[in-house]
């Protein structure tokens, strides 16, 4: 088979673009307006930077780590601040201890934070009007213009802690950051606490993991060295879906109306803020043990076609399935390497052989989040699996 992915096949995150992962609601929640709760504060520049330093706004450090602006954005966005512009509105989730969680302008509160703390000079190419500004850093302008990006504000829309998670989510969904819409696991991130973060951090770049995906998410720095590159956290979602399906029935699965709510609710069970039981530390323990050995099972016996839909009638390579990550992941992680390696091609061959069932191939491609296709696609896995070993 031929190694090379056409571009056209993968979607933003880096993933198999087929995939289309709705599926149908299985419960009908209607939003329920006395449970809803989103007010609208105005904050003065000085007072968001106050809060960030004090940690009542939780800037989500992960985020800031990937998505850096360059020299022009930086510049253009404090120009804009000198000159008077209003900046778009900003969205907050207020966690149950009282922190703002910021899902909306962590890019833009990042750069302010950053110059008002002499992290940066303009840049004379980049500034459009105040040219005379140039390479002037926040504690090099005159007090005058100190005074008015200081007393600046900005619009914040904040969702208070007794809204729904699901209509959270729908509404930070719905959000567009200045032309770079968030993930959604990006929104799970900005919506959950250290425990899940530390936790799926620390599977998405475990060697075995790395090795799994064939380094894809590395990249090459501007240096020449090589850095991580989450792909907007979809290393994190490929971890957290396993961990999740790992964890829970189909029939747990039914009881919520999206894969985006089940995924959220896994994750709150992670840090102990769901009504749902909390993910105790030996359980997070197993699942780390589970993970890293499908991950290793994944790599030594599946090798390069690892997590990646196979097309009968193509020689062409595809990228990584999200579906097909969980299916077979799952299924290796219920089986010791060793075992798995003593019956490397008949493994191999199984897994192969499941993708001639047109019905599979739709239950990693098509309405990817029904509960009968991720049933069918987990269940048809580890049969195939099971099946193969003696």
């Amino acid at each position: 088979m031929s190694e090379a992915i056409v571009n056209d096949d993968v979607d933003m995150d880096g993933l198999d673009a087929a995939e289309d992962g709705s599926g149908e609601s299985l419960l009908v929640k209607p939003w329920d307006p006395k449970k809803i709760r989103i007010t609208t504060k105005s904050f003065t520049l000085r007072e968001i930077v106050d809060q960030i330093k004090d940690g009542d706004i939780d800037l989500s450090p992960d985020f800031q780590r990937e998505y850096v602006w360059k020299s022009r954005q930086r510049t253009r966005l404090i120009e804009s601040v000198l000159l008077g512009i209003p900046l778009p509105a900003f969205y907050f989730n207020q966690s149950e201890t009282g922190v703002y969680q910021v899902v909306d302008g962590v890019q833009r509160l990042s750069t302010i934070n950053l110059y008002m703390n002499d992290g940066f000079e303009l840049s004379g190419s980049d500034l459009e009007y105040l040219s005379e500004l140039k390479g002037l850093s926040f504690g090099k302008l005159d007090q005058v213009l100190v005074r008015r990006f200081k007393s600046a504000q900005i619009v914040v829309h904040i969702i208070e802690p007794q809204t729904p998670d699901e209509v959270k989510y729908d509404i930070f969904n719905r959000v567009n950051t200045l032309g770079s819409p968030l993930s959604a696991q990006e929104i799970r991130h900005a919506m959950s606490g250290m425990r899940s973060r530390s936790f799926l951090m620390e599977l998405a770049e475990d060697n075995s993991f790395d090795q799994a995906t064939e380094n894809q998410y590395w990249r090459r720095s501007d240096g020449g060295g090589a850095v991580r590159d989450s792909r907007r956290m979809a290393n994190r979602e490929l971890a957290l879906r396993f961990c999740a399906f790992r964890s829970c029935s189909i029939d747990e699965y039914r009881q919520f109306s999206s894969l985006d709510s089940f995924l959220m609710d896994f994750t709150k069970r992670i840090d102990g803020t769901s009504e749902s039981t909390k993910i105790s530390d030996d359980q997070l323990g197993a699942l780390k043990d589970e993970f890293t050995n499908a991950m290793k099972a994944a790599f030594e016996i599946l090798g390069e076609f690892a997590f990646r839909r196979i097309q009968p009638d193509s020689e062409r390579r595809g990228p990584i399935n999200r579906a097909v990550f969980e299916a077979q992941a799952n299924a290796l992680a219920d089986h010791p390497v060793e075992l798995l390696r003593k019956h490397k091609k008949v493994v191999q061959e199984a897994l192969r052989l499941v993708f001639d069932d047109p019905e599979y191939t739709r239950s990693v491609t098509v309405s990817t989040g029904s509960a009968s296709r991720v049933a069918y696609r987990l269940e048809q896995t580890k049969r195939a699996l099971t099946e193969a070993l003696p």
